[in-house]
């Protein structure tokens, strides 16, 4: 692991180009902030030695790339739109980000801890089978389960489809 001093040098170094890099793929700055934080904790948590300073800057590059790449590619954000879009379609103006929460909160904690975790922290299902010490197919049953709660739930709210 890697001394605060390091850190703080690499942040001074690299921080705006981090960013922009972000930016450029992500179009969208809590996203970008989100893959900053990564790429610096994965390099505060790197131990191996680089070779120079630009294979280091060569390497914060390449990680902020697949960091957003990966992003870009999670299953969540491809069959999604932002809740404002859906909001201020005429179908979906009585659904509000509370009722969405509320509904969300009110599952048993056996939904609500897949759902935050793969929804909120964007967990792929197998990351959450090793957090929660469960089987795969397990997740992907509980998510099932609770996607049904949630749309019955909310179909009393709006007629969304």
């Amino acid at each position: 692991m890697r001394s605060e001093e390091e850190a703080n040098r690499a942040i001074r170094l690299y921080a705006d180009t981090v960013r922009r890099i972000c930016i450029v793929h992500l179009k969208n700055y809590s996203d970008t902030e989100d893959i900053f934080q990564t790429v610096f904790l994965k390099y505060v948590l790197h131990s191996g030695p680089f070779e120079s300073e630009e294979h280091e800057k060569a390497w914060i590059i390449r990680v902020t790339v697949n960091a957003c790449k990966d992003l870009l590619k999670n299953v969540f954000r491809s069959r999604t739109v932002p809740l404002d879009t859906l909001i201020e379609t005429p179908q979906a103006q009585e659904l509000r980000h509370t009722d969405l929460l509320e509904a969300v909160l009110s599952l048993p904690s056996k939904y609500k801890e897949v759902v935050y975790l793969y929804y909120y922290e964007g967990y792929s299902s197998q990351e959450i089978s090793h957090i929660l010490k469960k089987n795969v197919n397990t997740v992907y049953t509980l998510l099932t389960r609770a996607r049904k709660i949630l749309k019955k739930e909310l179909e009393g709210v709006t007629d969304i489809e």
